[in-house]
């Protein structure tokens, strides 16, 4: 259930924004960190709040600083997307706390209620990741390299050029 959160989280992300300076790095940790807490259920994680927050705390935190706002912005964008990817929204009452209802009880985590459907994304998110380690060049060790190191694509890729 991590790779489709991980790997649609960045293709999504490249599509919409195509930004060289996001680190795409923290767009994926942000999708994945609310399955931090699936043994326990869907928690805080998995309500528009707390990336909200994440979001906030971002924007204030880099005022003057357009370069590193556009890198961390990646982590509620990765959050964000977790919610939209997991399906969150479909559970009103974890999604929307506590704009609803003011008490708070988990709920079943969406990732442990689809079952086996959870290893038919993860096949989709591998598909989709061979898909995008191509056409992001990363088979060229340069490339790759930046990536890991910096979470960021050429901008060569990123600006709809080579694939």
């Amino acid at each position: 259930m991590i790779i489709w959160f991980a790997v649609l989280s960045v293709v999504l992300t490249w599509a919409v924004f195509q930004s060289p300076a996001l680190d795409y790095r923290l767009v994926a940790l942000g999708s994945v960190l609310p399955v931090l807490e699936v043994p326990w259920g869907a928690g805080l994680l998995h309500t528009l709040l707390v990336p909200t927050l994440v979001l906030v705390v971002v924007m204030l935190a880099t005022v003057g600083r357009r370069l590193v706002r556009r890198r961390w912005l990646g982590l509620p964008i990765g959050m964000y997307l977790h919610l939209v990817l997991d399906g969150a929204w479909m559970r009103t009452e974890t999604f929307w706390w506590p704009v609803l209802d003011r008490s708070f009880t988990p709920g079943a985590a969406p990732e442990i209620s689809r079952g086996w459907l959870s290893l038919v994304l993860d096949v989709v998110g591998i598909a989709v990741g061979v898909w995008a380690w191509r056409r992001f060049g990363l088979e060229d060790p340069e490339r790759r390299s930046r990536f890991l190191r910096t979470g960021q694509l050429d901008r060569a890729f990123v600006s709809g050029g080579p694939g």
